[in-house]
């Protein structure tokens, strides 16, 4: 019997599927271990073999934890709600969810046929709204809290207003928005229900505010800053502008020092915790207040360096700072205009990263330095971000390079505080004895101690205080999209009101067209039903709305990272209609154990997803506050592009050996027409884009060769490899295989199809190890005997246990492959076919290449899935040799090999050696002078 790869892979899948073979228990005496991989969004394109990398590492990991008796979850869902299938709405007028739907199935039949482990009986859709409506109830729970620092965590809302009421906000510790005024409990109990709301606005952890956010007119919505490239849309290339808004946004800043702790607490690979510790960029210093000269205003500035504020020479602020509208003179309002237009096409990330080029405005305005009182003039420039700290700097030319570089091509004054004191890099880098010179009180102190003093000095004037500041600013939540979540959110006289819980979820309208309206609203704009009753607690027509009963609903949707950031939770307990998840799940399940995903999620998802697990803490809805003890992110496999030369200017292409002798131009071509040995199937390239049908081609020994190169696996470089096409040619185990093979886990990695038939080639050698061949080496019979294993049987097994052993529990997936290569070759040379090797070995194989091992392991008469079967033990004394294979050396060269027991002694390894026929051909009669014996080493006859 041949190894038919096709039938019996849809044979094992089919079992798994009609068996149920890997769902999870929500309670077991067996211990738990969570294995999660980030969920994918389903595009149209479908997968290539680039994405089941890290899908097939935990998948692995998974059977193997199943063999070592856990009982394992280890579920997939979509990431259902985005911008792709909104774009394909509007170009064809289809339904983004028949879109989603149909990408779903075409993302569930390449899974399949892949031969993952999932429990599929778990399986989420962020789009579906019995999922959405968990999503609008966190939206809710988290717009009826607040942040309380005395206590370092969210509390309800009702808390604060029984404060509110008994004592003011005079002495609440909380976190809130900066422009909050003082008000007593007598006040407050006076405020109408409009003017508390406002207030409880600026506490809640979800609120509205006016707020500058990259907007992507042609798209129609906000985009969020990992959303943009070199200016642009990532999705479509449009351009992009900062505009201020009324947005959603999540308080996420008040969790700033507890994510950062976190990262103490978790294993997570070290570049991913400092990318996040960067974003985070929590600094010591002091906050300073500028008095603005000639206005009622005043600008507050962070600095992390109070003691260098005598080397002030110039404030900078940035062109969206609120200010600037109010300081800027009629002489420089043109020109000040004129530069807040051109800025506002930049993105935060294009101003950040342009350090070259130099640019500002004067507002014709100036601050007082607070201690000399001297004018400072008052700039604005892009490198300086309104969402940054404070979106103004004091400039200090004499200690700060881009200060400088702003000072010198502006012409601006620069004081030098540090005259006669060396401020070379190496200097300024050992802050504790930077001797601070020339600023009064500061005179002659070190860096610590002129710190202090400044501080203290600052504070007497009631115009600084000490402070930590954090870059991370709180996370716009609102999208002008329509394929999102809805929020359960109406309005009553401009403020916002949440629905109730119970009448969740408020599903998405259906809509003429998904565009913005023509008045610039945002989709949902477009539906006619639209509006809460809070009568019947329904939605209906918007023509109900009275304004007494019936009011409008939120037209922004959630952003794609509001699912996202807590679907691991809900794949505890994913079909609970009556809440999040109950008690016995997520108590007994805690939290992920490994998580494999993309490493591009540093800052996005995996640093929201740890904030709102830190919240669901807070709030006793879930036990732990990290919801991933260890995270591994997967190299990226790389396509191997295939390149034509066209001679520019012309449609002739020329073979890459005859390229250097023209002028060209490359251009990419789908992989697929090249063959093995970078050749061009030209009949096909003709067929494939009509700009190759009538080109001429110039060849070199009457073929056209192609340049190769290994860069990102995409559609746009026509070096996708459908993994479909692998699991055709050769079986979804070779796949499974050859992914692990090709290198370290972490590394990024190029494809080569042309070394797929080594692993194959494999396979087949360990489905004939269990068969015994038949005349003419056709097929084979199943042959394996209860007949007791050898020592080197033994031996072979138990050094394969170990060291698959070690490497799956090390993430070492590549030479687990390469041990298995070695075992069945020592295996095949021993001609064994004890079951006592051959069974165990199947269990080791089974993580990797689980459809042949389920075959085999049927084949050897168990009942059960393999799945079911313990992981085998190591034994240690099966590698205890037993015997030395000795090199005998006369006058120090090596003539043969001895094996001997290490049970003998010096005298009897002397005496067998001198007794061995080729020892006495060796001596030819002589009597040797001396013959030394290192047991366990060597013997050297001299003589």
């Amino acid at each position: 019997m041949s190894y038919d790869f096709r039938d019996i892979e849809a044979k094992w899948q089919k079992y798994w599927a009609d068996n149920a073979t890997f769902t999870a228990e929500n309670n077991s005496i067996k211990p738990k271990y969570y294995v999660l991989d980030m969920f994918p969004y389903p595009s149209g394109a479908g997968l290539h073999v680039g994405h089941p990398l890290g899908y097939i590492a935990s998948d692995i990991y998974a059977r193997y934890k199943r063999h070592k008796g856990f009982n394992v979850l280890h579920p997939q869902g979509y990431d259902s709600f985005g911008l792709p299938a909104e774009q394909y709405a509007i170009q064809t007028g289809q339904h983004p969810a028949i879109t989603t739907k149909d990408n779903i199935a075409r993302y569930r039949e390449q899974l399949d046929k892949i031969g993952f482990s999932f429990d599929w009986s778990r399986e989420v859709r962020t789009s579906d709204p019995k999922f959405y409506k968990w999503t609008q109830w966190i939206f809710i729970q988290l717009f009826n809290s607040w942040y309380d620092n005395n206590e370092d965590r969210a509390r309800k809302i009702e808390d604060l207003e029984t404060i509110f009421s008994a004592e003011g906000n005079t002495n609440v510790n909380v976190v809130c928005d900066e422009d909050v005024t003082e008000f007593t409990a007598e006040e407050w109990n006076n405020f109408s229900s409009k003017e508390k709301q406002e207030v409880l606005l600026k506490y809640r952890l979800t609120y509205l505010a006016e707020t500058e956010v990259n907007w992507c007119p042609q798209l129609g919505t906000v985009l969020a800053n990992d959303e943009i490239v070199n200016g642009v849309s990532e999705r479509g290339g449009y351009p992009v502008v900062r505009k201020k808004m009324t947005q959603w946004s999540m308080r996420i800043s008040a969790y700033a020092q507890r994510l950062l702790d976190g990262l103490d607490t978790i294993d997570w690979p070290q570049p991913l915790k400092d990318s996040q510790t960067n974003w985070i960029g929590r600094s010591e210093g002091a906050s300073v207040t500028f008095n603005v000269k000639d206005h009622d205003a005043t600008i507050e500035v962070f600095t992390t360096r109070p003691d260098t504020i005598f080397g002030v020479s110039f404030m900078t602020l940035a062109p969206e700072h609120e200010l600037v509208q109010k300081i800027i003179t009629k002489a420089q309002k043109a020109e000040v205009e004129a530069y807040i237009e051109a800025t506002a096409k930049r993105s935060e990330r294009e101003r950040m990263a342009d350090v070259k080029n130099i640019s500002g405005v004067f507002t014709g305005a100036y601050a007082e330095h607070p201690f000399t009182k001297e004018p400072v003039p008052i700039w604005i420039g892009d490198y300086v971000l309104a969402g940054y700290g404070t979106g103004a700097v004091m400039a200090v030319p004499c200690g700060d390079q881009r200060d400088y570089d702003f000072a010198k091509h502006f012409d601006i004054p620069i004081p030098n505080i540090f005259e006669g004191i060396d401020i070379s890099e190496e200097a300024f880098a050992d802050k504790d004895n930077t001797v601070i010179a020339n600023s009064d009180f500061l005179n002659g102190l070190n860096y610590k101690k002129a710190t202090k003093r400044a501080i203290y000095e600052l504070e007497q004037l009631g115009q600084g205080e000490g402070k930590i500041n954090y870059r991370l600013r709180d996370a716009v939540f609102s999208r002008q999209r329509y394929w999102g979540e809805p929020f359960p959110v109406y309005y009553v006289d401009g403020m916002p009101q949440m629905i109730e819980a119970k009448h969740l979820p408020i599903e998405l309208p259906e809509v003429e067209k998904y565009l913005p309206t023509e008045t610039g609203e945002p989709p949902l704009g477009r539906a006619t039903v639209w509006a809460w009753d809070t009568g019947s607690n329904t939605v209906v027509d918007n023509d109900k709305i009275d304004h007494k009963a019936v009011f409008p609903l939120e037209l922004n949707t959630m952003p794609g990272w509001a699912g996202s950031s807590y679907y691991f939770n809900r794949y505890m307990d994913p079909n609970n209609e009556e809440e999040v998840f109950s008690k016995d799940a997520i108590n007994y399940w805690k939290e992920v154990d490994l998580y494999i995903g993309g490493s591009e999620h540093a800052t996005g998802h995996l640093l929201y997803a740890r904030f709102w697990q830190k919240f669901l803490f807070d709030h006793g809805i879930v036990p732990v506050d990290e919801f991933a003890k260890k995270l591994i992110n997967q190299g990226m496999i790389l396509g191997t592009s295939a390149i034509v030369y066209r001679i520019s200017g012309t449609n002739q292409y020329v073979s890459k050996g005859l390229k250097d002798q023209y002028e060209t131009e490359e251009l990419r071509v789908d992989v697929s027409l090249i063959n093995n040995s970078n050749e061009l199937n030209l009949e096909g390239l003709r067929n494939w884009q009509p700009q190759y049908k009538d080109a001429e081609f110039i060849l070199e020994e009457n073929k056209y060769i192609v340049g190769r190169e290994v860069e990102k696996m995409s559609k746009r470089w026509f070096n996708v490899v459908n993994p479909d096409d692998i699991c055709n040619d050769y079986g979804a185990d070779t796949l499974r295989l050859y992914e692990m093979f090709l290198g370290p886990l972490e590394q990024a990695k190029p494809w080569n199809t042309a070394g797929i038939t080594g692993v194959h080639s494999f396979l087949k050698k360990l489905w004939k190890l269990y068969h015994s061949p038949l005349e003419g080496g056709q097929g084979g019979v199943f042959s394996v005997s209860e007949t007791e294993p050898t020592k080197d049987n033994l031996k072979t097994l138990h050094k394969t246990i170990k060291k698959v052993e070690e490497d799956i529990e090390n993430f070492s997936f590549n030479t687990s492959v390469s041990t298995f290569m070695i075992a069945v070759n020592e295996l095949t040379a021993q001609k064994c076919n004890s079951r006592t090797i051959l069974e165990p070995l199947l269990v080791l194989i089974s993580p990797y290449a689980p459809h042949i091992a389920e075959e085999l392991w049927q084949k050897l008469g168990n009942k059960e899935s393999i799945s079911t079967a313990a992981f085998p033990v190591f034994e240690e004394k099966h590698l205890v040799e037993s015997t030395k294979q000795y090199p005998i050396s006369f006058n120090g060269k090596m003539r043969f090999t001895l094996e001997l027991s290490l049970d003998l002694s010096k005298d009897e390894i002397e005496a067998a050696v001198m007794a061995h026929e080729k020892t006495q051909q060796q001596l030819n009669g002589r009597e040797p002078k001396k013959v030394i014996v290192v047991p366990g080493k060597i013997v050297n006859v001299v003589g």
